[in-house]
């Protein structure tokens, strides 16, 4: 099968990095060898990030959307987007340019052998609150489900489809993409990207985000670990 790549980005007020994110996008649509779509998730902004987002897609038929009816969390903005994926891989970044969309390019030699491929964020360029939060979030997770994962919160994957779509969704999911592919038996790639300073904007993610939400979150998954089925078909008529 012909590899085609959608990327999902979800949105959540984020006006005034949406134009520079275009700009950081097209250079990885010009460069890609792989015939790639952009679906911009629209998680009930009310910041008129809608109205660029309409004239992007507009003048662009790489570029797509689709607006939730209300702000639903990133969980159901990533669960939307797969949902409405048709092609055979599905990728994710956030809006913010932390990370570069061309990273992607190094991440596709890594198919079909792995299932999916996670970033690693290198000299991350965030506040000294957020790397500690996130530090200690990444340590409590791994050691309560030992998936290996080094970074799960970096917004930079790409994953099979076939995979995404059969990921149990609950709130909080999108701190688990890893684990849970790993869960259907996939195999996952972790790999360095760069990371850059938030060019606009503020993080929609405070302390009580970063490490409680995460340390109850933890604790779902290990319970939905515990009950999930998976199978395999031998044969069939």
């Amino acid at each position: 099968m012909k590899n085609e790549l959608t990327i999902l980005v979800p949105i959540y007020n984020e006006v005034e990095s949406i134009g520079q994110f275009k700009v950081e996008m097209d250079k990885f649509l010009h460069e890609t060898k792989i015939t790639s779509t952009v679906l911009f998730i629209n998680d009930g902004s009310n910041d008129g990030s809608q109205g660029l987002i309409e004239g992007i897609c507009a003048e662009n038929k790489s570029y797509h959307f689709i607006e939730l009816e209300k702000n639903g969390g990133l969980s159901s903005a990533i669960k939307a987007g797969i949902d409405h994926c048709e092609t055979n891989l599905v990728g994710y970044i956030d809006s913010d340019i932390q990370t570069t969309p061309v990273d992607f390019l190094k991440f596709f030699e890594f198919f079909p052998e792995y299932d999916m491929v996670n970033g690693i964020r290198l000299n991350r360029k965030d506040t000294i609150v957020k790397k500690l939060s996130s530090k200690i979030a990444n340590a409590f997770r791994r050691a309560m489900i030992n998936d290996g994962i080094q970074d799960t919160g970096c917004p930079l994957k790409i994953m099979k489809t076939e995979y995404a779509k059969r990921i149990p969704f609950f709130d909080g999911m999108h701190r688990f993409l890893a684990a849970l592919i790993q869960l259907q038996g996939g195999k996952v790639k972790q790999i360095p990207v760069q990371h850059f300073p938030r060019f606009a904007g503020t993080a929609k993610y405070h302390l009580f985000n970063r490490i409680k939400r995460p340390f109850f979150d933890t604790f779902a998954f290990r319970w939905m670990r515990s009950r999930y089925i998976n199978y395999s078909i031998k044969n069939k008529s």
